[in-house]
């Protein structure tokens, strides 16, 4: 058994993902969605090894609790601050990581195949925790200088402190201008999902091969990657960042690799 751990819950996709697995590669297991409220979040977490269940994902609000209730916590999930995969080990003790940077690597490197973190300056959007997940791992993967503009400044300067001089601020409302000379352009907000408010930030700088990715997959083409298309620029959507992200967590807990494929995408989507 896994399970997804979250507050609300009913909406992840994460259980239509891993049973997709598991029945793939024909596994005895199941995958649950767990709604879990702040108080009952450890003592639940605690509880689930006794019930046979061998791990779970976790969601909002709980991924900066997960790493307080872990007894080990993986280099990334520290640097990210939160964590999104619990893995119980067999001597009873509670791993915790984060698979966000890893699932959107891979996620860019599938659907963008010729890109690399040196082709030249990344633009991100966005300073929360999906915005230090990026950033992370774009800088470990060899990424100069990461533009970053957010819509408060403090939590920009907050990333700037955390992971150094090659994070350069920009301001919001000079957001366009760090898009002219970008290799990369990602927005980590929430800006173009369906129900939140319009990615209103200026796009004419965009060059024809820039590579564009929003994490946003609902819409799963959003307003950023449509001008990102019209623009002759390599766009991304953020479904495979979601996919990828699974694959770690699913290969501890049930010991096979899976796939991201377009079958996975199709069940995911149907």
């Amino acid at each position: 058994m896994a399970g997804v751990l979250g507050n609300a819950v009913a909406h992840s996709k994460s259980p239509k993902l891993h049973r997709h697995w598991l029945q793939r590669y024909n596994l005895r297991g199941d995958y649950v969605p767990l709604h879990v409220n702040e108080a009952d979040f450890s003592q639940v977490v605690r509880t689930l090894p006794k019930m046979g269940f061998v791990g779970a994902n976790v969601t909002i609000p709980h991924k900066i609790a997960a790493l307080e209730v872990a007894d080990q916590v993986s280099d990334r999930a520290i640097l990210i601050g939160a964590a999104n995969t619990l893995i119980f080990r067999g001597d009873g003790s509670i791993y915790a990581d984060n698979t966000d940077g890893y699932g959107f690597l891979a996620n860019l490197r599938q659907g963008a195949p010729g890109w690399a973190a040196s082709d030249g300056p990344c633009a991100v959007f966005g300073a929360g925790g999906a915005a230090r997940a990026v950033i992370s791992s774009l800088l470990e993967s060899g990424a100069e200088k990461i533009y970053l503009s957010n819509r408060t400044r403090p939590k920009a300067e907050a990333l700037k402190s955390d992971f150094g001089s090659r994070v350069q601020i920009i301001e919001w409302v000079q957001a366009g201008n760090m898009v002219e000379d970008a290799a990369l352009v990602v927005n980590t907000t929430s800006l173009g999902m369906v129900g939140a408010a319009e990615f209103r930030v200026p796009l004419d700088g965009l060059r024809r091969g820039t590579v564009v990715t929003d994490l946003v997959y609902n819409p799963l083409r959003t307003p950023l990657l449509q001008q990102a298309d019209q623009a002759g620029c390599i766009t991304v959507d953020g479904l495979g960042m979601l996919l990828h992200q699974g694959v770690p967590g699913f290969e501890r807990w049930f010991g096979v690799r899976p796939e991201v494929d377009d079958a996975l995408r199709a069940a995911i989507l149907g």
